[in-house]
């Protein structure tokens, strides 16, 4: 396991982080417990979470993990949760306001059985909400002592830029990471997010690394979605993200790349895939999701795996978006780029004819 700082902060955190959303729902308490135990055998530290996985089953879950095991264990881990989507059906119980945020964080230090949570996230953007208002909300609760870092998720570039400038004219916390998808399937936030997250030296945190399993090389073009897959369940949700997924033929090319890479250093697709979204510029660690022990023992590998420049070249340029639309196109990079001999600008952003 390699170890990197939590973002601009002085905390450091394992590569790969352990996703917990389907713990004490999905995945049984004794598998979760032996998941959790063979994780941190294995040097890893972080646990990320969220009030609203399963309906708290989550936060839950590990709070009894953690009264479980001995201090000098426990005391090595970085817990990090998330709040901002709906924890009931009253109308103020979502969102990113003062009154919601206490409540959730109240309640999630209780789950956890922690007096404070080592990194706390905004699970995503709240339009409604003044970001005045939830960032001194922040500050205040890392002055008392319940928050020791803030992080953000799932936010656009200008979103993030909102937070980061107000909260440095404020003189309040300053987030320290953006957990957000990433991987050879999602790239997009490349135009915009992770120039501003490098920017501010926020650490990012890839959600999905694996491209909810995509990447891991089980599935076939010639093959629809078993019912026993993620693809294939009921969740409309998931259904929705299998068909992007299998609908697009630059996918099926950087699955193919993948799998070439994967044979010729003797290793899985999913170790590969992986390793590439770890090491990308800015990125603190990868949450790898696993649901079994299986899955874990596949990923972990991944943590200590450093693919040569030319696997990685390969698959950045099969897995590369290709936009042809104003801003992110060849018209629009030409109004942004600038070189010492700009002279000739035109001629270098120019494709081939």
């Amino acid at each position: 396991m390699q170890y990197r700082k939590l973002g601009n902060s002085g905390v450091s955190v394992s590569n790969l982080a352990l996703g917990t959303m389907g713990f004490g729902s999905e995945t049984p308490e004794s598998e979760a417990f032996a998941i959790i135990d063979a994780y941190l055998e294995a040097g890893g530290n972080m646990l990320d979470t969220a009030d609203v996985y399963g309906g708290g089953a989550s936060e839950e879950l590990l709070g009894r993990w953690r009264a479980s095991r001995p201090a000098d264990l426990t005391n090595k881990v970085i817990f990090a949760s998330k709040a901002r989507f709906g924890t009931g059906p009253d109308v103020n119980e979502a969102g990113a306001s003062r009154r919601h945020l206490s409540r959730a964080l109240n309640t999630s230090l209780k789950r956890l059985g922690v007096d404070a949570i080592d990194l706390y996230q905004l699970h995503g953007w709240d339009p409604l909400t003044p970001v005045e208002e939830t960032l001194t909300f922040l500050d205040a609760a890392v002055r008392a002592g319940k928050i020791h870092y803030v992080g953000l998720s799932n936010f656009t570039g200008w979103q993030l830029q909102l937070m980061l400038s107000t909260a440095k004219a404020m003189g309040l916390q300053m987030p320290v990471t953006l957990q957000q998808q990433y991987s050879l399937a999602s790239r997009e936030i490349e135009y915009e997010v992770i120039p501003a997250a490098l920017n501010s030296e926020l650490g990012l945190l890839s959600w999905s690394p694996l491209a909810s399993g995509f990447l891991t090389g089980k599935y076939t073009r010639k093959a629809d979605a078993g019912a026993d897959t993620r693809f294939g369940s009921d969740n409309a949700m998931m259904r929705h993200i299998g068909k992007d997924l299998f609908s697009s033929d630059r996918n099926w090319a950087t699955l193919e790349v993948a799998r070439q890479i994967a044979g010729e250093i003797g290793a899985s697709v999913s170790q590969v895939a992986l390793s590439w979204v770890t090491n990308r510029p800015g990125v603190t660690a990868s949450i790898i999701g696993a649901r079994t022990m299986a899955q874990l023992e596949e990923n972990l590998p991944a943590a200590d795996m450093q693919l040569g420049a030319d696997a990685t070249t390969r698959l950045d340029e099969v897995s590369a978006n290709t936009p042809n639309d104003y801003p992110y196109g060849v018209f629009g990079r030409l109004q942004r780029h600038r070189y010492i001999d700009s002279s000739d600008q035109a001629l270098r952003e120019l494709p081939p004819a």
